[in-house]
């Protein structure tokens, strides 16, 4: 029996035709397995997950192992992507246990759920240290036959150790002055001065660090932020991690220097990133900053959109490499003779000196990734976006990465900011049409009459599991944008009722923690809870920063209350371990601001002298500022009430706790007003 052909997502239709008699995540696996008395093996993993690929090809497509797991094992698969919950609950368990994790993660639970064995990925020999997966099999086996007791304890004690990581947040207050210089300070020891970025290999672009630093410079002026993120952003945006044909960045950096990716492109890395380089353009011009913003926002227009108006998850670092192989990089890396191939001598020369092509390559078996080791300044600027147009149209012809074609919630919120924002700041409306697009997607789809929100789908099509908390901040976070951008306050109202669901099921109402699920979602071994940012920010930090907004655009007491509760973890991981709570830096950031909240109001929204104060509003870099844009006494926004023209003229207003400074009328006032410190 196929149980995966029907579902949703990329990562199961993978396996669907698996001899591995696989079961989507449920209480029937488990029932299945109580029937049988036989324990379940989880395994856990992504579409676009290289070693995945390789595990399912050593052993999920190997007759002989098929057979073995058939007789002795349920077997379930799981897209981490689609329940993230299932992911982390079993994660936690995996490093407690062996100190690491990643994907494929290989766990056996007893068929109560409970864990009792746990890896990643096995080969299907040893190899360097490791049992076969064939003797893992065996030994668990045996094992479940001959010491179930000693299974059972093991299982018992697990959950029983997981059960009592419970997080001290009562009585924790948000960070102030202190707790974030302190912050800063833990940063700088961990900065990588050389290369950027923090710490060493892999390397992971650091995003919601990178927001901090901006908006800790904008609020105190320390220049030590503003350097470490600048360079940061040049060293990604210059290195391998950084497609310099097409835009977009990999997943990360597998050495320290930013030159050999792990060649995944995620959609959360991408539209993170597109709003940390507009947001660092925004604060220095940096000429650079402005292409990678743009160049990796029309990456996920041209890639990652989907039929539907979404943007895709994800696409695969395997490609084939034009002999029928799966190679990892194949469709991004190029040998000098190729290059000479599509551009002739001379450019092809040039191009392996402007990209740093080389003969000995930089990558596997003579193979370069492209970056741009040089200055610009010493190449002709036209000869060289020629050189790149047909580097470009001759890599369209090599076989594609496979796209993980479903539509997380989330991560779909992360890109509607990013668009909304760089649209507007680079005079780009089919972005922020793009983002509109994507808004209605998720409003149609994902949510439903209650207000509660779905975590994918596909093809336009809602899969089964619901949003988790990260969901739901998120998308309340790009609808947020999309209010201050276009000035329709229907994205006000659509957050609103969002983070009314965060406030009722995911938040501890005697302590203001907040949980992973939903006070009603299936209950797994644990509830997870986690304020840490790991390659997305945390569901945590996420709803603090999107409460302190809407709050801001409200004046609503509990939803601020409610955002300056949550950001008490982050007063005590803050001067702690900052790499790991960059998000919740940055809100309490913003807390610390006010933050700023702005009003414009002009005779009409298409008023050019209306339009030039909203686009300087804008354009400040005020922490974590609110903007409200619309004609006087507007109802769509609770900032427009009582916001009177001046002398007939399209208006600004600052404020902080709705107590709002003189209005001004000129865009370089407003700019100093918001400049201001």
């Amino acid at each position: 029996m196929n149980r995966l052909a029907g579902v949703t997502s990329p990562y199961l239709l993978q396996h669907a035709d698996n001899p591995v008699d696989w079961w989507p995540w449920g209480p029937e696996a488990f029932e299945e397995a109580k029937r049988r008395d036989v324990p379940v093996l989880l395994s856990v993993g992504y579409s676009a997950c290289h070693w995945c690929h390789v595990m399912a090809h050593e052993s999920f497509e190997d007759q002989a192992t098929a057979d073995y797991l058939n007789e002795h094992f349920v077997s379930v698969k799981v897209d981490r992507e689609e329940r993230p919950d299932v992911d982390a609950v079993y994660m936690e368990a995996v490093q407690a246990a062996t100190g690491q994790g990643g994907w494929p993660m290989t766990v056996f639970l007893t068929p109560d759920a409970e864990p009792f064995y746990f890896g990643t990925y096995f080969p299907p020999a040893p190899r360097h240290g490791m049992p076969s997966f064939r003797q893992v099999l065996e030994g668990v086996e045996q094992a479940w036959s001959t010491r179930r007791d000693e299974v059972g304890e093991v299982a018992g004690k697990i959950v029983r150790d997981l059960a009592q990581r419970e997080i001290s947040h009562q009585g924790a207050r948000p960070p102030g002055e202190q707790e974030l210089a302190q912050a800063l300070l833990g940063l700088t020891r961990e900065y990588d001065p050389q290369r950027g970025g923090f710490a060493g290999a892999p390397k992971f672009p650091p995003s919601m660090v990178l927001e901090f630093l901006l908006r800790h410079h904008a609020r105190t002026g320390a220049e030590g932020a503003l350097q470490m993120a600048r360079d940061t952003c040049e060293r990604m945006a210059r290195g391998g991690l950084y497609d310099q044909l097409g835009g977009g960045f990999a997943r990360y950096s597998v050495d320290r220097d930013w030159v050999v990716p792990h060649f995944e492109k995620m959609l959360y890395d991408n539209a993170l990133l597109c709003r940390v380089y507009a947001h660092l353009w925004r604060a220095t011009g940096s000429y650079l900053a402005r292409r990678v913003a743009l160049e990796t926002a029309d990456f996920l227009m041209r890639e990652l959109r989907t039929p539907e108006g979404g943007f895709a998850s994800a696409l695969d670092a395997d490609s084939d490499d034009g002999t029928g192989r799966s190679v990892e990089g194949a469709y991004y890396v190029w040998r000098p003779e190729q290059l000479t191939a599509v551009l002739g001598e001379d450019d092809g020369r040039l191009a392996a000196r402007y990209f740093g092509v080389t003969d000995e390559g930089t990558f596997e078996h003579g193979q370069s990734v492209l970056q741009l080791p040089q200055s610009d300044g010493v190449f002709d600027a036209e000869r060289i976006e020629s050189v790149r147009s047909r580097l470009l149209a001759a890599r369209a012809g090599r076989p594609a990465p496979g796209r993980d074609d479903k539509v997380v919630a989330a991560w779909n919120g992360l890109a509607i900011a990013a668009l909304a924002e760089t649209g507007a700041y680079f005079d780009r409306p089919d972005l922020v049409e793009a983002a509109l697009g994507a808004a209605d997607l998720i409003v149609r789809v994902h949510l439903d009459e209650h207000a509660r929100l779905a975590r994918t789908s596909k093809d336009g099509r809602v899969g089964p599991n619901a949003g988790i908390l990260e969901d739901y901040a998120d998308v309340a976070e790009g609808f947020l944008a999309l209010a201050s951008v276009t000035g329709e306050g229907v994205w006000l109202d659509f957050a609103g009722l969002l983070l009314d669901q965060v406030l009722t099921r995911f938040v501890d109402p005697e302590t203001g923690a907040l949980f992973d699920t939903a006070s009603d979602a299936e209950q797994l071994i644990r509830r997870p809870q986690d304020p840490t940012d790991n390659a997305t920010p945390s569901g945590w930090s996420a709803a603090a920063a999107a409460l302190l907004g809407y709050a801001a655009h409200t004046g609503s007491t509990s939803h601020r209350t409610a955002a300056e509760r949550a950001l008490g973890i982050v007063g005590t991981l803050g001067p702690r371990v900052p790499r790991f709570v960059g998000w919740g830096l940055a809100a309490a950031e913003a807390l610390l601001d006010g933050p700023r909240e702005v009003a414009v109001v002009g005779p009409a929204k298409d008023d050019e002298r209306t339009a030039a104060l909203h686009r300087t509003a804008l354009l400040g870099n005020a922490p974590g500022a609110v903007v409200a844009y619309g004609t006087p006494d507007g109802e769509e926004f609770p900032l427009l009430a009582g916001r009177t023209l001046v002398d007939g003229a399209p208006t600004a207003y600052v404020c902080r706790n709705f107590v709002c400074d003189l209005p001004v009328t000129d865009p370089a006032a407003l700019k100093a007003r918001l400049d201001a410190r």
